[in-house]
């Protein structure tokens, strides 16, 4: 995915002379061409992650479209004020393009582990969010948030599902239950895969959404209602319960149950291991989803 967002930007480059990047070294060797090419729009400021939002935010300003990337703590955490006040008090729209999802760099420890990165962002107002789940959607959905303003987060993984999907607008539905089924399986980015392996022989509606902020709340309102039965099981690779407040809202107008699978917020895992280790620890493996799919839709 990282590959596809750098060859994104750098042709975007050649045609936008909006577009700016700003990089905190991490992947600046994939911007090595176009930083050749455009010296003045490609700017690498090192490791200081406060600085690389201020800049955008300045940018941003003085009528440019930021860009800035790095991986997903020194992104969205470490700066989290710059992210608050120089973009979004300030009104300032760039696009913040991380990599390393909650813990795709899991050998590298805590340090470079973020599962609650989009929490943290939904704490702000009118930020869309994008967690593609293949490298073939992230320019399409890179390019709709190069030409549009705004604050737009676009969540990079090293893991995906095998193909690409639909990717919108709104809820896509991969796999439809027979219309008296037990409910809606709502697989976020590159959880998808993995829910669709738990899921098999259930009688479930399976939907993928890759675009989470803004929420296609009516999209999952008409899911649940052909589905037959207001039973909502929401999957993201993210901090378990980041979406309960969207489907919530979704189904404020009917009786509903819903159940989150996510990053644990009651486990705080110390051995460094592998990204597949944190999958299994936090029950986000197939057979972890599998087994708590079977016991919400059984009850």
């Amino acid at each position: 995915m990282r590959d596809a967002f750098a060859d994104t930007v750098s042709a975007a480059l050649e045609t936008d002379p909006r577009l700016a990047v700003v990089l905190a070294d991490i992947s600046a060797d994939r911007f090595t061409e176009a930083a050749r090419r455009h010296p003045q729009r490609v700017v690498n400021l090192g490791i200081r992650e406060q600085l690389m939002i201020g800049v955008a935010g300045g940018l941003a300003l003085t009528g440019m479209r930021p860009v800035a990337h790095t991986f997903a703590p020194f992104l969205v955490e470490r700066p989290f004020e710059q992210v608050k006040l120089d973009l979004g008090h300030q009104g300032a729209g760039a696009v913040l393009v991380s990599s390393g999802a909650s813990y795709d760099g899991a050998h590298y420890g805590r340090t470079h582990m973020a599962p609650g990165d989009v929490h943290l962002l939904d704490s702000l107002p009118g930020w869309t969010v994008h967690v593609p789940g293949h490298a073939a959607e992230v320019a399409p959905l890179l390019e709709e948030a190069l030409r549009r303003d705004g604050n737009v987060y676009v969540r990079l993984s090293e893991r995906g599902n095998a193909a690409a999907r639909p990717i919108g607008p709104g809820l896509q539905t991969v796999r439809a239950g027979s219309g008296r089924s037990s409910g809606v399986v709502v697989a976020v980015g590159p959880m998808l895969d993995r829910v669709l392996a738990a899921t098999e022989g259930l009688d479930v509606t399976v939907a993928y959404a890759a675009t989470v902020r803004p929420f296609d709340r009516e999209g999952l309102n008409r899911l649940v209602a052909r589905a037959g039965q207001a039973d909502v099981l929401l999957v993201e690779p993210y901090l378990e319960g980041t979406s309960a407040h969207e489907v919530a809202a979704a189904l404020e107008d009917r009786r509903h149950r819903q159940r989150s699978l996510g990053v644990r917020r009651d486990t705080e895992v110390r051995g460094y291991g592998t990204p597949a280790d944190h999958d299994r620890a936090h029950g986000l493996d197939t057979a972890g989803i599998a087994e708590r799919a079977r016991d919400f839709f059984a009850a």
